[in-house]
């Protein structure tokens, strides 16, 4: 399951977090891998039925997962042009890298299901008129789409993001063709707000996208 933002394309402005206390919020952020009922004890979490997942920060013992199972030629053609197929090695590599270089600006998790990494998700803070705004955008290995693990993922973000950031709309742009995307995030409570005409050019083909949006409670 993919949407087409893909994480290592940081060329986009991005909200620094200027006031926000470093300190605090590398202290706050372990809370995001915790289950509802309390603290995280290191298992996988199950979250209404869903195949159990944990969400954490990437690790450099990460690369082998993500070059194995971001490798799919369906996840890139469902991706902007910046996530390459083949995918090697050296890209695995500088994703991670990319995810801790960017820290202050981004929320990035790998996505760990019995101990492998398997997808990412991440939010990117946007600046200038846009600092109240964030994009969401992840990717799945495809042996694990249609076990709601995407779904469980992105609500775990938002919820985690909207309580430790000054962020009040959430969004993310899948393609129109990308049906299964397009359920993950209307099963996290996203509202469709429109449909961009031909705003995509991507293998050669115009292709529409959609605007989903997920506004602060």
């Amino acid at each position: 399951m993919v949407t087409k933002y893909y994480f290592s394309h940081i060329a986009r402005d991005c909200q620094s977090l200027g006031d926000q206390k470093i300190v605090k919020k590398r202290r706050e952020d372990s809370r995001l891998t915790r289950g509802r009922a309390g603290c995280y004890d290191g298992k996988n979490v199950k979250e209404g039925g869903r195949m159990e997942f944990v969400l954490r920060k990437w690790e450099e013992g990460d690369v082998a997962y993500v070059q194995k199972y971001a490798n799919n030629e369906k996840i890139a053609a469902a991706l902007r042009n910046a996530f390459p197929y083949p995918y090697t090695m050296d890209d695995a590599k500088a994703y991670i890298h990319s995810c801790a270089e960017n820290s202050e600006r981004q929320v990035t998790r790998a996505i760990i299901v019995e101990g492998r990494a398997v997808g990412s998700i991440g939010v990117f803070f946007g600046s200038d008129v846009y600092k109240k705004s964030a994009e969401i955008g992840y990717w799945l290995g495809e042996p694990f789409w249609g076990r709601g693990i995407m779904s469980g993922a992105v609500m775990r973000v938002c919820r985690y993001v909207f309580a430790k950031y000054d962020i009040e709309r959430i969004f993310a742009e899948p393609f129109a063709c990308n049906t299964g995307s397009r359920r993950v995030l209307e099963k996290a409570g996203f509202t469709l707000e429109g449909i961009l005409r031909n705003s995509v050019y991507k293998n050669g083909t115009l292709q529409d996208s959609c605007m989903y949006a997920l506004l602060r409670q």
